[in-house]
């Protein structure tokens, strides 16, 4: 059976694959919504434990909104005991999504057969699409801080089976990506 190609080649996949970095730096301009619709769109076709597909993704757009959930987890974070997260989470102008003008919290259900790992892969999905689009994006696992509260999980509208997991930023990059740091290479076994 011959595969057939779609339009493109493997090497602008894995081109795309080394050359995505976490963006922390954003233009101020939203990014269009048929790029908003690529990239979520592609988080839906990511591998999941039997089929379950248990994630929800909830798109803020709203400044303010940013604002407020970065604000929330930072409060979390001076509150966990941990030093680097209380230092962290003190730091007056640090905003948890680096003031992207796009936020996406990824929520899974619970009962889901592996709902982390299924929604790992969406993110992944996702980051990798904005990237292909010249997007910046940044995956954000402090997000996930401000939904521990149940009333911030109604006030967003995060199902009542969820469990937030993730954020991810995204927004128009303000320069380019830099080059990858060194990779180690020593961490593969073959057995032929």
């Amino acid at each position: 059976m011959k595969i057939k190609k779609v339009s493109g080649s493997m090497d602008e996949v894995i081109n795309t694959l080394k050359s995505r970095r976490s963006v922390r730096q954003y233009r101020p301009e939203q990014i269009k919504d048929t790029e908003l619709e690529n990239i979520l769109e592609t988080s839906i076709y990511a591998p999941t434990g039997r089929n379950d597909q248990p994630w929800h993704f909830t798109v803020v757009q709203n400044k303010a909104l940013i604002h407020e959930i970065s604000e929330g987890a930072k409060e979390v974070m001076r509150e966990s005991g941990m030093e680097w997260m209380v230092q962290l989470g003190g730091v007056e102008d640090f905003n948890i999504f680096h003031r992207a003008p796009t936020a996406i919290i990824v929520s899974g259900k619970r009962e889901a057969t592996t709902p982390l790992i299924d929604c790992s892969a969406a993110v992944q999905n996702m980051l990798l699409a904005a990237e292909s689009m010249d997007i910046g994006s940044c995956w954000i696992g402090f997000a996930k801080f401000y939904f521990q509260n149940q009333e911030n999980l109604e006030k967003f509208h995060i199902p009542t089976d969820h469990e937030v997991h993730f954020g991810v930023s995204l927004g128009y990059k303000v320069r380019e990506n830099p080059p990858a740091p060194l990779r180690n290479k020593e961490v593969f076994s073959y057995f032929r």
